[in-house]
């Protein structure tokens, strides 16, 4: 069995910049949360993370929470 906890995306930032705010909002709130780069872009077979932006991950439990906090925020 895995005992992982299911994560789900509240938030697709721009760049890393933008991910970090929506991180530390969360995390000062006491929300868990992971950032992802967006599938990995190429450039003359250069690769290229973060270019495609960053997904914002929280556990499926506190993904309401999470998504309430942003859009009081501002975001989406």
């Amino acid at each position: 069995m895995n005992n992982e906890p299911k994560l789900v995306e509240v938030y697709s930032a721009n760049g890393d910049l933008e991910a970090q705010v929506i991180k530390g909002l969360l995390e000062s709130n006491g929300i868990t949360c992971f950032l992802q780069p967006h599938a990995v872009s190429s450039l003359q077979n250069i690769l290229v993370p973060g270019m495609g932006g960053v997904r914002v991950l929280v556990s499926a439990e506190e993904a309401g929470q999470a998504t309430k906090l942003i859009e009081a925020e501002g975001g989406p």
